[in-house]
C-alpha cells in the first residue's frame, strides 16, 4: 500500500536520538496491536474468514510485544504506563456511522496504521548500525506487509473492490492530515 504522505526524515533523526523511548512506545503499540485484532473478533464472531485470520494475527503481535519486551529489559528497562494514542485517536473520529460502513473503516484504517508502521520500522532498519537490532527491525517491517494485507484482503472479502478502494484512498488522504500535525518524535506514530 503506498501511503500519501512519507515519513520525514527528522522523524527517524528523533527516534535515533532517544531509541529507549522509541523501544518502550513501540512495544505498547505492539500489545495495542494485539488487543485491536482481538476486538475484531469479539465484535464480528460472526465473520468466520475475519475471526480465524485475526486470532492469528493477535497472536503473532503479542509475540513481537514479547520480543520487544526483550530488548526492554536487556537495556534495563521497564514498560511505561499505558497512555492513549493521539494517532489511533484522530484516526478514529473519521469512522463512519452505519454498521457497515463503521466495518470498513476499522478494516482500512487498521491496514494504513499497519503500512505506517512497516514503513517507519523498515526507516529504522535502514538507520541502525549492522547487528541485532537492526536485523530484529528488518523483520519486524516484514511482517507489517502481511498485516497491512491482510486487513486490505478482510476488507475485500465483506465489501466490493471499488468500495474497498474508494475509501481507502479517503483513509489515506485523512493519515496523511494527520502525520502533518503531529508533533515529531521518538514513537511509532
Amino acid at each position: 500500500m503506498r501511503l500519501s504522505e512519507p515519513t520525514p526524515p527528522s522523524w527517524t533523526e528523533a527516534v535515533l536520538a532517544d531509541f529507549d523511548a522509541f523501544l518502550l512506545d513501540h512495544a505498547a503499540c505492539e500489545r495495542k496491536a494485539s488487543a485491536s485484532a482481538l476486538a475484531f473478533v469479539a465484535h464480528y464472531p460472526d465473520r468466520p474468514d475475519l475471526v480465524d485470520r485475526c486470532i492469528g494475527l493477535a497472536r503473532e503481535e503479542l509475540e513481537h510485544f514479547h520480543r520487544v519486551y526483550g530488548k526492554i529489559a536487556e537495556r534495563g528497562l521497564r514498560l511505561a504506563p499505558d497512555t492513549r494514542s493521539e494517532y489511533a485517536g484522530r484516526l478514529s473520529r473519521h469512522f463512519r456511522q452505519g454498521s457497515d460502513a463503521y466495518f470498513l473503516d476499522r478494516l482500512l484504517t487498521a491496514a494504513v496504521v499497519e503500512a505506517r508502521g512497516c514503513e517507519r520500522f523498515g526507516l529504522v532498519a535502514a538507520a541502525l548500525p549492522a547487528g541485532a537490532m537492526k536485523d530484529f527491525y528488518r523483520e519486524i517491517a516484514r511482517s507489517e506487509v502481511r498485516h497491512h494485507e491482510l486487513y486490505r484482503d478482510l476488507a475485500r472479502i465483506y465489501f466490493d473492490d471499488a468500495a474497498v478502494e474508494e475509501r481507502l484512498a479517503e483513509i489515506l488522504e485523512i493519515e496523511s492530515g494527520v502525520m502533518r500535525e503531529l508533533p515529531v518524535r521518538a514513537a511509532l506514530y
